[in-house]
């Protein structure tokens, strides 16, 4: 059965699609929504796209009381292929382990931290997926290849290797498209789909020689530089060269553990084997000649049927600052979440379709992100959303098990981090501040305002550079005071008049507002404004900013002016 009319959005679409190709298979039968990802390198945040979507969609399904299981691929026996920059610990010696299985590449940390190169970049994300809600069915295909789960599909596709090998070669004398250019990440686009097991193209094809689509681990240097030279049928006898030590081999693939079919057959494989009804891809994976075209082509052989599945488009990212560096230069739902709630980073995929690209945010476009956010939470509490806003909150703010934690007093974003600015992250100056907002309700605890207040901080010490961080001057600016004509002198005693009558968030907005108009003979609750009276409202507010932080901008006012105090604010605007 459909959603609603009125909560109808792309997920919704998607789910009624898939629900009703699952029917059309096999009824009865758990609906089976795929991701796959290679822990090559930081799994970052374009490759969430890769899971985000068909989670999106499995919880939807699972709203609606169908069986759905999300299983998620780690393409960890993929080849170690090139060494990544700016991963600490690693340089150019480490060209020795490239064609190793990526679980058998040692850890970066080099403590012993983690078993592998491959679990080391697994870790960070399996705790991101958790903090977001996102329930899933890992398979690691190492442990599949090694344990012999595949057998029977290796051991068939080397049998029909004639007929794959007709359907790869429609397209090797393509042109193969032309990739993607990627601008620096500060500015432009990662890749979503960079990273996972579908970015390697490879097809097994030789030059000149018999086609195999198995490619064996070399027993003595773990290697997948070896070509498969002969292979019986009848005694499933393969013999191989390597290329990087010069071993040759004679095994018997119905024995043998030590190797991987090659991704274009690998991937349509594994769609017959797990019977994968929805799975998305990414760009450079629909183009003409590509895995997921030919894998349509070739899931057949092994019995099964392409799944349906969007084409995902680019996430972008403006800003990074310092936490690119240790990073090799991506950051990664894990970085998201420490400046983020679980939440706001989920609303962010769940609101525009696939095939549109969006940033997420690392700069100070973070606090009209999460502007956006509160306005869209007040909108829905009153029934004025609209019903796809409706639906995407809800899709970011809860999933079928269960609602996301929140932080029980929203407090504006940029508000939060414009405070634990001035006070440097001081609990108590911080709840000082804080608890002055609206007298009428004063906060009692910090815990009130978490993790939001946290996410707000981090983002403040870890992407705000330290020339734009806010430093209260410590005395007053006596030669800016002393050269203050009598206009200017005037507008700071009004202020300092007015602080503890307005002592609040609402009553300092309007007092710096009014300042002017007073000065300008105008009611002070007067709507109505003239170029003049905001060329004197801009020069009155960069004043102020002189005298207090010793800039012309700095955070909001209003804010600014709680966080020093009321005494302070005097001292500092004594003229």
């Amino acid at each position: 059965m459909g959603a609603p009319a009125e909560a109808a959005d792309w997920v919704s679409r998607f789910a009624d699609e898939v629900v009703e190709e699952a029917n059309r298979r096999k009824p009865g039968k758990p609906v089976i929504a795929a991701s796959g990802i290679s822990p090559s390198g930081p799994v970052h945040l374009g490759n969430l796209r890769e899971i985000m979507t068909p989670h999106l969609v499995a919880d939807e399904i699972k709203r609606r009381g169908i069986d759905c299981e999300h299983i998620l691929s780690w393409d960890d026996y993929d080849r170690f292929r090139k060494v990544p920059h700016g991963v600490p610990g690693v340089d150019e010696t480490w060209n020795e382990h490239i064609g190793k299985p990526l679980t058998d590449v040692p850890d970066p940390c080099g403590d012993g931290t983690h078993a592998s190169w491959a679990e080391h970049f697994k870790e960070p994300l399996v705790g991101a997926l958790a903090e977001m809600g996102i329930e899933f069915r890992g398979i690691s295909q190492t442990e599949m290849y090694t344990s012999g789960a595949y057998r029977e599909q290796i051991l068939f596709a080397m049998k029909h290797r004639g007929e794959i090998d007709a359907v790869l070669a429609q397209y090797r004398t393509k042109p193969k498209p032309k990739k993607q250019a990627q601008k620096p990440l500060d500015e432009a686009e990662v890749a979503a789909a960079e990273g996972s097991g579908a970015a390697d193209e490879d097809d097994g094809s030789t030059a000149g020689g018999a086609y195999y689509p198995y490619k064996p681990y070399c027993t003595a240097c773990d290697k997948d530089f070896t070509t498969v030279t002969s292979y019986d049928d009848e005694s499933t006898e393969l013999h191989y060269t390597c290329g990087a030590c010069g071993h040759e081999e004679t095994v018997l693939l119905s024995e043998f553990n030590r190797g991987k079919l090659v991704w274009k057959v690998d991937w349509p494989m594994r769609w017959a084997y797990e019977g994968v009804v929805f799975e998305p891809s990414g760009v450079d994976h629909s183009s003409p000649g590509s895995s997921f075209q030919v894998g349509g082509q070739l899931v057949g052989i092994f019995g099964g049927k392409q799944p349906i599945g969007p084409m995902y488009a680019f996430v972008g990212i403006s800003g990074m600052a310092k936490m690119s560096s240790s990073k090799g230069g991506v950051p990664t739902p894990a970085d998201a979440l420490q400046i983020m709630e679980p939440a706001l980073l989920r609303w962010m995929y769940a609101r525009r379709r696939p095939n549109q690209s969006f940033k997420v945010a690392f700069d100070q476009e973070i606090q009209r992100t999460y502007d956006e956010w509160d306005k869209l939470a007040a909108k829905v509490g009153d029934g004025s959303a609209l019903p796809g806003d409706v639906a995407a909150y809800g899709r970011a703010s809860a999933t079928a098990a269960g609602t996301l934690p929140v932080t029980p007093r929203p407090l504006p974003y940029r508000m939060l981090a414009s405070v634990t600015d001035v006070t440097a992250g001081h609990d108590d100056q911080t709840l000082r501040i804080l608890s002055e907002i609206d007298p009428s309700d004063p906060l009692k605890s910090l815990d009130e305002v978490r993790p939001r207040l946290d996410k707000a901080e981090r983002w403040i010490t870890t992407q705000v550079p330290a020339e734009e961080r806010t430093l209260v001057r410590q005395s007053a600016d006596t030669d800016l005071l002393a050269s203050l004509d009598a206009t200017q002198r005037e507008s700071l005693r009004l202020l300092v008049q007015g602080l503890d009558e307005n002592w609040s968030l609402d009553g300092l907005s309007s007092l710096v507002y009014a300042v002017p108009k007073i000065q300008a003979g105008l009611d002070p609750e007067a709507k109505a404004s003239t170029p003049e009276l905001k060329t004197a409202q801009r020069s009155f507010f960069a004043l102020l900013y002189r005298l207090l932080v010793g800039k012309e901008t700095g955070p909001r006012l209003p804010t600014l002016l709680l966080a020093v105090g009321a005494d302070r604010v005097r001292k500092l605007l004594d003229a």
